[in-house]
This record gives structure tokens, C-alpha cells and sequence, in this order.
């Protein structure tokens, strides 16, 4: 296999097959980065040898390795250990610095002062909180590698569109779902808020489905809302009917129609005899694990011939349940 003609190449190849990587692995690490054909064997150990000292577990740095294969030609004094430190500074717990690295181990190789600090003061402009920042970037570590310019402020001005311009709503989705600030809003957001209004979502619907759970925007309308629509269709639903349930449990949506909506709704109409409109006043029936809450809860009030709603019956804890029934029991 031919990498280089330099010693240098023929070092780093070694270097590579002493850790375990096979020809077709070396060979997509040097067609990602020639850089490393003129680096010091040294260096690439070095910052080798700092990844596992930081916390990185040995087998998962060949992974970050042909991930990121620039990250063993950086300098590590300049580029890699300030980042490092700056990272722990907005982490709370030990692993997730190590976690964002190996998520995206690009991270390490993007400047402190031109990318973190800009992205650091653009949320804390939105109104999110210092600690709850860096928990931001540490779930999406690749925020840091998104123009603020051409990326992150369109998607600003998108959740503005949809009426979250009160003083941190945004800053709140953010916190939500970091991950939408990846997305396009053309060939996303946008079209999948536009379906949402289509089934009948009230613009503040919209937005306090937005609140609630903003991933769903992230969804592709036609892949994953509108077969979830089409079911609901199916099982005697109205569009205001289903905007109230999408309102209530915005996750009616993406759930598996499969094992979760058919099977619930089959157990309410067969087993519990109930109508299937009554979910409409409790959309978070759907929420709730059938084996475990469902059938259990059902069971006991059967078994003393108890009648009430679907909120009486899943909305409080056990204990609160067992209270209000007069019952001993202690299942769940």
C-alpha cells in the first residue's frame, strides 16, 4: 500500500498499524487528511496518548480518530488543550466532555476565541442560562462548527415567524432540542410547520406545540406525520379533533403506529369498552406504558366495578391513585 513516499509517511502508516487499523482504514484516514503524511510520529502519540488521559476509553479513539484523523496533527498545546478546558469549564459532570468529543470529535479542531466564545455569547443572547449553555453544545457539540451568520440566526428568525419572540421562548427550545439548530428551515422546518397548520394547529398551537416539543418540527411531514395523521383518520378523528390531540401529546405523531397508537387505542375500545374519542380530553393516554400503567390500572378498577375518566384513571401517581380509589394495592 503506497501512502507516501516521505519516512514521515511511512511512519504514520506503522503508527496506524500498531493501533490496529487495517490498510482500507489507513488508507481513507490519509485520503481525508495528507496533512498527516508530514506529521511527527510524535505528535500523532502525543495527542494520542492525551485523548485516552482526558478519559477517552483506548477503543473508542480510533473510532474519533477516522472520524476527525486532524486531530492527531494538531498542535496540542495550542489547538486541542485549550479547547479541552474550555469544554470542561461548561460541562458539569466528567463524561460529557469526553461524550461531546466522541460525538463529534471536530470539536477539538475549531478555534476557541473565533467559534466557542461567538457561539457562548450568541445563546446567552437568547436568554439562555450560563450552565444550561454548555449543556447545550456538550448534547450538540457540532453548534460549534455552524456559521451564526447563515445557520443559527436563520433558524432564530424562523421560531420568531412562528410567533416564540417573548422575552427566552427561544431559549427555551433551544434547551429542549439543541439539535434543530442543525436543520434546514426550507427543506424542514418550514414545511413541516406548514403541515401542522394544515391539519388545523391555531398559530399558537403551533407555538405551543413548539414549546412542548420542538423535535417535531425536525420530522419529515410526509415520513413521519402524515401516515400518523392518516391512522388517526382511520380511527374516526376529525382534524379539530386530532389538532386537540397533537396539542396535548405532540408525539401522537412519531410514535410507532404499530406498537404504540393501535395497540393503546385497540385496549381502550376492545378491553376497556370505551369510546375512542375520550382520548381527546386526555391526549397523554398515548403516553402511558399499556403492560405497565394501561392494563394494571384497568384491572384494579374493574375488579372493585369503579367507573371514572381517563385522566382520574393515569393522571396521578400510585400513590395518589391508590388514595383516591381507597385501594392497598401498590402495582404499577
Amino acid at each position: 500500500m503506497e501512502i507516501s513516499g516521505t519516512h514521515n509517511g511511512s511512519s504514520m502508516m506503522w503508527f496506524f498499524k500498531d493501533r490496529g487499523f487495517d490498510d482500507n482504514s489507513i488508507h481513507g484516514i490519509f485520503r481525508k487528511c495528507k496533512r498527516l503524511e508530514s506529521v511527527q510520529k510524535e505528535r500523532a502519540k502525543e495527542n494520542w496518548e492525551y485523548l485516552r488521559a482526558i478519559g477517552i476509553q483506548e477503543r473508542k479513539i480510533p473510532s474519533i480518530v477516522s472520524k476527525c484523523p486532524k486531530i492527531l496533527a494538531l498542535d496540542l498545546n495550542e489547538k486541542i488543550v485549550p479547547m479541552v478546558e474550555c469544554l470542561r469549564t461548561l460541562g458539569t459532570k466528567p463524561h460529557e466532555v469526553t461524550s461531546a468529543i466522541a460525538k463529534f470529535p471536530h470539536i477539538l479542531s475549531h478555534s476557541v476565541e473565533e467559534k466557542l466564545c461567538p457561539l457562548l455569547a450568541f445563546f446567552q443572547a437568547l436568554g439562555i442560562p450560563e450552565k444550561q449553555i454548555g449543556k447545550v453544545i456538550l448534547i450538540n457539540p457540532r453548534l460549534i462548527s455552524y456559521s451564526i451568520e447563515t445557520k443559527l440566526k436563520e433558524i432564530v428568525d424562523f421560531l420568531v415567524s412562528l410567533g416564540l419572540d417573548k422575552d427566552g421562548m427561544i431559549g427555551k427550545v433551544i434547551m429542549k432540542f439543541p439539535f434543530i439548530m442543525g436543520y434546514s428551515v426550507n427543506k424542514r422546518l418550514r414545511p413541516t410547520s406548514e403541515f401542522l397548520r394544515s391539519i388545523g394547529l391555531s398559530e399558537l398551537d403551533l407555538q405551543a406545540v413548539a414549546m412542548n416539543f420542538p423535535a417535531i418540527l425536525s420530522r419529515d411531514a410526509k415520513k413521519a406525520l402524515v401516515p400518523n395523521y392518516d391512522f388517526l383518520k382511520k380511527c374516526g378523528f376529525q382534524d379539530p379533533q386530532i389538532s386537540a390531540l397533537v396539542v396535548g401529546f405532540p408525539p401522537i405523531l412519531i410514535k410507532s403506529i404499530q406498537n404504540s397508537l393501535e395497540p393503546r387505542i385497540r385496549f381502550l375500545v376492545d378491553v376497556m369498552g370505551r369510546q375512542v374519542d375520550e382520548v381527546i380530553d386526555y391526549p397523554c393516554f398515548f403516553r402511558h406504558g399499556l403492560k405497565r400503567r394501561l392494563e394494571s390500572r384497568h384491572k384494579l378498577l374493574k375488579q372493585r366495578n369503579l367507573d371514572c375518566s381517563l385522566s382520574e384513571m393515569l393522571a396521578y401517581n400510585q400513590k395518589k391513585f391508590n388514595m383516591k380509589f381507597g385501594l392497598l394495592e401498590l402495582s404499577n
